[in-house]
């Protein structure tokens, strides 16, 4: 579980990281966030989109801290992360999902039908769209199986940095014309441009509602699996188009030390043996390259020293075994649907 900078800063003897449920139903609601029904307003805002719309970025930026790794690489992300925002009365809990895509594999289809799930109970949706590029078949069919579905939207055009503002009002009127569209903005999530003015929006959309997590809670993910989704991120930051697709960082090992270190294993699994030598690199300076990196963001985010190791193993069908799925929060989809 993820909390603010200045709680960090507090503990004395950390503990071993756990996970923590973010359904509405089981939502935790500790003495510190138990307000008067009334008084304080709180609900769940997905964010949706096509691969490379910025889900991520917006996120990190609504949250003020990175708890979604980002990547040129399509598809980086690959479970729902939940982002919590606390402003004055209102909490909203913002749930970042995968890019959908036509699905290909099980792990596709399993992403795919992660982002769809966050979207029935959500008390706000965003559709995020990359307003640098043209609307796609992919954006397309998200506002088709929107309309399937009933369900209306906040259209954010993104990326507004990368283009005149007059360009998007034609992409802004084609999508009103969906009829999912309730309010348009425009933003540069990379840069802030426009997201407090979304926020505010947002936060009006919470029903009365206690809080959901503490105050100084930001994010649901559990510690290891964050630490695992940064050695991610540094794979592909790296490797960029020399790893493929089906590489993971699976979590293995967790040791917080009497000196406030934190003593973490990782493995990178590749889907064949020819990608081992890829990751390692020449005499391992790949890997090593990667290790540091990852180990000092790993650093900023638990405000802690870390030692990390790494070592990789190949698993020809890691995508295809059910505990990988369960330690990520994927539904093992059967038979080809979502």
């Amino acid at each position: 579980m993820i909390k603010s900078k200045k709680t960090a800063e507090k503990k004395t003897s950390p503990k071993t990281p756990r996970a923590k449920k973010h359904s509405k139903k089981s939502s935790p609601k500790t003495e510190a966030t138990k307000k008067v029904a009334g008084t304080t307003r709180a609900g769940f805002v997905a964010i949706i989109g096509a691969p490379n719309a910025g889900k991520s970025t917006l996120l990190n930026r609504l949250v003020g801290q990175k708890i979604s790794i980002v990547s040129p690489k399509p598809q980086t992300t690959r479970m729902k992360i939940l982002g919590v925002v606390t402003e004055g009365s209102t909490q909203m809990a913002m749930v970042d999902t995968p890019g959908i895509f036509q699905p290909k594999r099980r792990l596709d289809r399993a992403m795919i039908a992660a982002a769809w799930a966050s979207i029935e109970d959500a008390d706000a949706i965003v559709l995020l769209v990359d307003g640098a590029a043209r609307a796609d078949d992919k954006t397309e069919s998200i506002t088709d199986e929107l309309r399937r579905r009933n369900r209306r939207v906040t259209l954010v055009l993104n990326k507004i940095d990368q283009v005149e503002k007059r360009k998007l009002l034609p992409l802004a009127q084609k999508f009103h014309d969906s009829a999912i569209v309730d309010d348009v903005f425009m933003i540069s999530a990379l840069d802030g441009d426009g997201v407090g003015d979304l926020q505010k929006h947002l936060a009006k959309m919470m029903p009365e509602s206690p809080w959901f997590f503490e105050e100084d809670q930001l994010s649901d993910l559990p510690s290891q699996l964050l630490a695992a989704e940064i050695t991610r991120e540094q794979l592909f930051r790296q490797l960029q188009q020399e790893l493929p697709y089906g590489a993971t960082v699976i979590p293995e090992a967790w040791e917080n030390r009497p000196d406030n270190s934190a003593l973490i294993r990782q493995t990178i699994v590749v889907a064949r043996e020819g990608h081992r030598p890829i990751v390692l690199g020449k005499g391992g300076t790949r890997i090593k390259s990667i290790g540091a990196a990852a180990r000092r963001e790993i650093s900023q985010f638990l405000h802690q020293p870390v030692h990390l190791f790494l070592e990789v193993k190949v698993d020809e069908r890691w995508q295809e075994r059910l505990d990988y799925y369960s330690m990520f929060g994927l539904e093992f989809v059967q038979n080809g649907k979502v």
